[in-house]
């Protein structure tokens, strides 16, 4: 497991609405799906969150042990020096489901209203996904604590 750095822990989870996170996933296809999810939000040092809200290919081909990828692009970091190469940062781990229990419930609690709001019965569930690496855009680890 990778520790997320704690600078960039308050620009994920406030990257709703303007630098939404990018969830990449493998569909059975071979291509690569790549989804906008303005639920993501960092869970705690090595896991970050998000809530699916059960709609399309990347709900059919989700479950335990999917390979996931967070991308993370705010320019604004870039500009302030913290992530010179375009402000990306990339996060590659294993998605864990959560249909019940407390990790769901936390995860709801914490969403974004607007994320609540396009699941206003609450059919979604939280994913979890276990950081393996960090890296910027030229692929180093990020060591930014």
């Amino acid at each position: 497991m990778t520790k997320i750095p704690e600078v960039l822990r308050p620009h994920i989870d406030t990257a709703f609405p303007t630098n939404v996170c990018l969830v990449g996933s493998v569909l059975p296809s071979g291509f690569a799906q790549i989804s906008p999810r303005g639920s993501t939000m960092v869970f705690d040092d090595t896991h970050i969150a998000l809530w699916e809200r059960g709609k399309g290919s990347t709900n059919e081909n989700l479950a335990d042990g999917t390979l996931l990828t967070v991308y993370l692009r705010k320019p604004q970091l870039r500009e302030e020096g913290l992530l010179p190469k375009g402000g990306i940062a990339r996060f590659y781990g294993r998605a864990r489901i959560y249909r019940s229990g407390p990790v769901y419930e936390e995860v709801w609690r914490r969403l974004v209203q607007p994320e609540k709001d396009r699941d206003p019965q609450k059919t979604g569930y939280a994913v979890l996904v276990e950081v393996d690496r960090a890296e910027d855009l030229d692929g180093q680890p990020l060591e930014l604590d």
